[in-house]
């Protein structure tokens, strides 16, 4: 029953984010005929331009032929360079998981144990400054963060690169802009919930029975207080790999993201099409992910 919901929620979604896309593309002011050949082009080759891309079909033929060419798993061509969408997605997609994943890193490994710390400092001066720094964090957008980050430790200490993507350094000031927002949200959010759990009577049971401190906040209260945490993971993970759009275009990281914002200021349908899929597979997959988590993180959870 569980998986059959959560594909009819699955194909669902899919086709509404299709659906809408589709026709928000086409809403959009602007012409890819015009785009490519510029405003000095002859009426007859602008008509010979849009029939050959299939633009002179009414929209929901349009539609109907996009849809007919997923379902046998093709994507389409470039409207403007010809290449084909699914070598595009193959090419950019795993720069964006790669980022994703070491800015997911970076949140986990700097927000859980700051959130930790503070929750048991609770209402003493290291619980106000961690409360001040990660809501101060929060508050910082990436194109903000990313050119401070950038104009610190790669213009004047000149210790990794600007942008691009020729070194392996490159990826540590993206992943730095976007791990750093993410640890300061969970951060706050480990902190309120273990609060929550650590006056409760299992955990005064537990430090009755002699267990230590440690076992007990780790074993037992975290446990406890992970189903919040585990949401806001999941739902930011689902942003990280949506694109990341902001982040990529400041780094010029050749991802997902960066491919959606060229293929929308050319009003590239297909690839554009193809990348707000590729988000949203993203997200539905990351949240069904999310949900056995809760499964595996409190037994006493019942994933319908």
């Amino acid at each position: 029953m569980f998986l059959i919901k959560r594909l009819t929620s699955f194909f669902t979604v899919i086709f509404g984010v299709l659906l809408l896309t589709f026709l928000l593309i086409h809403l959009v002011p602007g012409d890819p005929v015009e785009v490519m050949l510029g405003e000095s082009a002859s009426s007859a080759d602008r008509d010979a331009l849009r029939t050959e891309l299939g633009l002179n079909q009414p929209l929901l033929q349009q539609f109907g032929t996009y849809l007919n060419k997923l379902a046998h798993g093709d994507f389409g061509r470039s409207i403007h360079t010809k290449a084909s969408i699914a070598e595009l997605i193959n090419t950019r997609y795993p720069a964006t998981l790669k980022l994703a994943l070491l800015a997911l890193m970076i949140g986990l490994f700097v927000g859980i144990p700051l959130g930790i710390y503070s929750a048991l400092k609770a209402g003493r001066w290291q619980d106000i400054l961690v409360t001040v720094v990660s809501v101060r964090l929060s508050a910082m957008p990436a194109f903000w963060l990313g050119p401070v980050l950038m104009l610190i430790f790669a213009v004047w200490l000149g210790w990794l690169p600007v942008s691009g993507m020729e070194s392996g350094a490159s990826i540590i000031l993206p992943a730095a802009t976007l791990g750093f927002g993410l640890s300061a949200i969970l951060t706050r959010m480990t902190r309120t919930s273990l609060l929550e759990v650590l006056n409760d009577d299992y955990i005064r049971t537990a430090r009755a029975k002699g267990l230590s401190e440690r076992v007990v906040i780790l074993r037992h209260a975290l446990r406890a207080a992970l189903l919040p945490i585990i949401t806001i993971v999941g739902l930011q993970m689902g942003s990280l790999l949506a694109g990341a759009v902001i982040t990529e275009t400041i780094f010029s990281w050749d991802g997902i993201g960066r491919l959606l914002v060229e293929s929308i200021e050319k009003r590239d349908y297909p690839v554009t099409q193809a990348c707000v899929l590729i988000v949203a597979l993203s997200y539905v997959v990351v949240n069904l992910f999310t949900d056995l988590l809760y499964k595996l993180a409190d037994p006493r959870v019942r994933v319908a």
